[in-house]
């Protein structure tokens, strides 16, 4: 994570000073357009999309991050491995039953195969044919049965 950051840090000072640059360039100039003007705008323009760049990287830093807590917080909701904090009742006392850790991986991935076929647009009413089966189903489960 400090090496993202750094990464961010630094495109983004990059980027302040070819800002400064192309303003002293063109201050330099007085009103004429020179090739340290050009050079500079050049350079601004590259420093820019670094920087977008190390925007993006962070931002799919941030994101991996999120999903694996958030997933980690549901895998431990769903098994009930959740020790509750002081002064708080565990998950458990939440009136649903535990599942296993695989139960909820094998529901995770058909929901996320519904979710790209839908985004792809091969979600359609009549049962069409899929180029990926779902997630196998365990038949002790009866909302699995019951489709």
């Amino acid at each position: 994570m400090d090496n993202i950051v750094d990464a961010l840090n630094n495109a983004y000072q990059e980027f302040v000073a070819a800002a400064a640059s192309v303003l002293e360039a063109k201050e330099s100039a007085s009103g004429q357009k020179m090739t340290t003007t050009d050079a500079a705008l050049e350079n601004f323009k590259q420093r820019w999309e670094l920087f977008k760049v190390a925007c993006d990287q962070a931002e799919e830093f941030v994101e991996s991050v999120k999903q694996r807590i958030g997933s980690e917080c549901l895998v431990d909701e769903a098994t009930g491995s959740v020790v509750g904090k002081p002064g708080q009742a565990a998950s458990t006392s939440t009136g649903l039953p535990p599942i296993s850790a695989v139960r909820l991986e094998q529901m995770s991935k058909a929901v996320r195969w519904l979710v790209i076929e839908l985004q792809h647009g091969s979600g359609t009413a009549g049962g069409s044919s899929h180029p990926h089966p779902p997630a196998p189903f365990d038949a002790r489960f009866s909302e699995d049965s019951a489709q």
